[in-house]
Protein backbone atom coordinates (compact mmCIF):
# COMPACT_ATOMS: atom_id res chain seq x y z
CA UNK A 1 0.00 0.00 0.00
CA UNK A 2 1.39 3.92 -0.87
CA UNK A 3 -0.30 6.63 1.73
CA UNK A 4 0.39 10.34 0.42
CA UNK A 5 3.94 10.53 3.07
CA UNK A 6 5.76 7.41 0.94
CA UNK A 7 4.23 9.45 -2.69
CA UNK A 8 5.52 12.93 -1.02
CA UNK A 9 9.11 11.10 -0.48
CA UNK A 10 9.40 9.36 -3.94
CA UNK A 11 8.53 12.64 -5.11
CA UNK A 12 4.72 11.71 -6.83
CA UNK A 13 2.24 14.29 -6.47
CA UNK A 14 -1.20 15.00 -7.94
CA UNK A 15 -1.17 18.30 -6.62
CA UNK A 16 -1.14 21.50 -10.00
CA UNK A 17 1.46 23.66 -8.47
CA UNK A 18 3.46 20.72 -7.59
CA UNK A 19 3.26 19.41 -11.18
CA UNK A 20 3.76 22.82 -12.71
CA UNK A 21 6.79 23.94 -10.84
CA UNK A 22 8.60 20.24 -12.10
CA UNK A 23 7.66 21.17 -15.33
CA UNK A 24 9.11 24.09 -15.69
CA UNK A 25 12.27 22.49 -13.51
CA UNK A 26 12.26 20.06 -16.66
CA UNK A 27 12.06 22.67 -19.11
CA UNK A 28 15.01 24.63 -17.58
CA UNK A 29 17.13 21.57 -17.69
CA UNK A 30 16.03 20.79 -21.17
CA UNK A 31 16.97 24.26 -22.02
CA UNK A 32 20.06 24.12 -20.71
CA UNK A 33 20.59 21.11 -22.04
CA UNK A 34 19.88 22.17 -26.02
CA UNK A 35 22.25 25.42 -24.89
CA UNK A 36 25.47 23.81 -24.56
CA UNK A 37 24.46 20.90 -27.28
CA UNK A 38 24.19 24.06 -29.36
CA UNK A 39 27.59 25.38 -28.10
CA UNK A 40 29.87 22.25 -28.43
CA UNK A 41 28.25 21.38 -31.63
CA UNK A 42 28.23 24.59 -33.46
CA UNK A 43 26.90 25.85 -36.33
CA UNK A 44 25.88 22.32 -37.74
CA UNK A 45 21.86 22.45 -37.42
CA UNK A 46 21.57 18.68 -38.29
CA UNK A 47 23.64 15.69 -38.11
CA UNK A 48 25.18 13.54 -40.88
CA UNK A 49 22.53 11.55 -42.27
CA UNK A 50 19.63 14.15 -41.22
CA UNK A 51 17.57 15.33 -43.91
CA UNK A 52 16.61 18.66 -43.75
CA UNK A 53 12.63 19.41 -44.38
CA UNK A 54 12.87 22.60 -46.72
CA UNK A 55 15.61 21.01 -48.49
CA UNK A 56 13.73 17.85 -49.63
CA UNK A 57 12.00 17.57 -52.41
CA UNK A 58 11.16 15.40 -54.86
CA UNK A 59 11.51 16.83 -58.59
CA UNK A 60 7.80 17.94 -59.70
CA UNK A 61 8.62 15.88 -62.98
CA UNK A 62 8.48 12.72 -60.83
CA UNK A 63 5.73 14.05 -58.39
CA UNK A 64 3.58 14.44 -61.18
CA UNK A 65 4.33 10.74 -62.84
CA UNK A 66 3.54 9.67 -59.28
CA UNK A 67 0.21 11.38 -59.17
CA UNK A 68 -0.70 10.13 -62.84
CA UNK A 69 0.02 6.57 -61.65
CA UNK A 70 -1.93 7.23 -58.25
CA UNK A 71 -5.05 8.15 -60.97
CA UNK A 72 -4.62 4.93 -62.52
CA UNK A 73 -5.15 2.43 -59.96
Amino acid sequence: MSDKSSDKQNGLTNDPQELLKAKHAADKQKQQFTNFARSVSGDTPTDQGQVSADSHHEPDQQNHMKDQENRMM
